[in-house]
């Protein structure tokens, strides 16, 4: 837009300077012509008393003093043929004013030639002739036209110069509205515009901030629900809690885990709709260690549903385990992963629970975490079961039974990664998942 203002004065001051510059040259030129006639025009009138009068001792005196004084060659032509002043051929202007008494100014190419014809003297028609050469016509008009181009050079530069300033003030504030509509589209809230320059940029800016105030506000009542709704888990995680610890023997123990860590993780969904925390760009986590702990805690349920597990993990060297219900291995090495680790056991999560919720009792599955090309780690989760159904794809909504978030969760987290999630159908026919997990976060959108 700055460069398109610029170019507009630019074209409009040219276009007022040729109309200004051009006809006031062309009349410098006619002025500077005119006077050097009237000043030769003048020399020669002055000379007609003294024609006219004078004795021819004093006349030729005269001349030729004139002569030498004017700028402009100066001869007087007497009837009986003697020239006087400066030396100069008897043109035909000159004989024509001495046969017909006429005085006249001649255009010729080197100049202009003026004769003035004397009347009375005793001899006859004298002539009086005055020439202006070219380079006196034109003298001190191409100094004038330099002045009027450095003058219209100087006026362009200084309207480009305003053209500018001018153009900046207007496009500061649209540089500015640009700028924090990417912040809030990169979920930073607290980006508001500064009402600055126009009327109608002013109101942009507070349209824009009104915005801006109103998604804040809309994320804290979700977050707020959200919150409510978590907190009601309470009530019933209380009641499975006292009913673990009348049971006896291990299941008591192993229960009251479960439901412990089923109220970490509550109690941190409330801490984290509450208290929204700016994402973290730089967050990594090891993804073996995530990946084999969640596992561990699925294959308590694996082995109570009759299901085979196998956990591949490959890293600077190989974890593996296969057994009928239970998962072991010894990690070799690390997988640094661009995602909080809190994150990739949801997404474990979401995957493992896809699995129990869809495939019936006696299925089996696998989990393989193996290094991904250019940094990060690749999660797949196979299992032997009848395969992915359409109504898992797409968020909130199934039509198997839950709740429709478990496989967006679990692209979210890839995708904020910078990863992906890809569906397949296994050899088996059964549903695989991969999830590709970067080395580093990507800055989140508002979605």
């Amino acid at each position: 837009m700055r460069r398109r203002l610029t170019l507009l004065v630019a074209a409009t001051m040219c276009l007022a300077l040729l109309a200004f510059v051009v006809p006031l040259a062309l009349l410098l030129r006619t002025v500077a012509q005119d006077r050097a006639t009237t000043t030769a025009g003048a020399d020669a009138q002055s000379l007609v008393p003294l024609v006219g009068t004078a004795d021819p001792v004093s006349l030729r005196t005269s001349v030729e003093h004139m002569a030498a004084d004017s700028r402009a060659p100066l001869t007087v032509f007497l009837a009986d043929g003697s020239v006087l002043g400066t030396r100069a051929p008897r043109t035909s202007a000159v004989r024509l004013a001495a046969l017909a008494g006429v005085s006249r100014t001649v255009e010729r190419p080197d100049g202009r030639e003026i004769v003035v014809a004397v009347l009375g003297r005793p001899d006859g028609t004298a002539v009086i002739r005055a020439f202006v050469p070219a380079a006196e016509l034109t003298r001190g008009v191409a100094r004038a036209w330099l002045v009027l181009a450095g003058l219209g050079v100087a006026l362009l530069l200084l309207g480009l110069l305003v053209a500018d300033r001018l153009s900046r003030a207007l496009v500061s504030p649209i540089t500015e509205l640009s700028t924090v509509s990417h912040r809030l589209a990169r979920a930073d809230l607290t980006a508001r515009a500064r009402p600055d320059g126009p009327p109608e940029l002013r109101e942009v800016a507070g349209a824009l901030n009104h915005l801006a105030d109103r998604i804040q506000e809309l994320l804290r009542e979700e977050r707020e629900q959200v919150a409510d709704l978590s907190h009601r888990l309470r009530a019933p995680l209380t009641s499975l809690r006292l009913e673990a610890e009348s049971l006896a023997g291990p299941d008591a123990a192993r229960i009251g885990a479960r439901v412990d860590a089923m109220e970490r993780a509550v109690t941190g969904l409330i801490s984290q709709a509450r208290h929204r925390r700016e994402p973290d760009a730089h967050a990594v986590c090891e993804a073996t260690s995530a990946v084999r702990e969640r596992v561990a805690f699925w294959t308590v349920l694996a082995e109570d549903t009759g299901r085979a597990v196998t956990l591949d993990i490959t890293a600077d060297g190989t974890a593996s385990g296969t057994a009928g219900g239970t998962a072991d291995g010894t990690a070799g090495g690390t997988l640094p992963v661009g995602v909080p680790a809190d994150e990739l056991a949801a997404a474990v999560d979401a995957l493992l629970g896809n699995v129990f919720a869809h495939t019936p009792d006696g299925t089996a599955f696998s989990v393989t975490l193996a290094p991904r090309a250019g940094g990060g780690a690749v999660l797949t989760v196979a299992d032997d079961g009848p395969g992915l159904s359409t109504d898992l794809v797409q968020r909130g909504a199934s039509l198997g039974g839950s709740t429709g978030l478990g496989l967006d969760i679990a692209r979210r987290v890839a995708r904020s990664s910078g990863g992906r999630m890809d569906l397949s159908t296994g050899p088996d026919g059964g549903a695989r998942v991969t999830l590709e997990l970067g080395p580093s976060a990507s800055p989140p959108a508002l979605t």
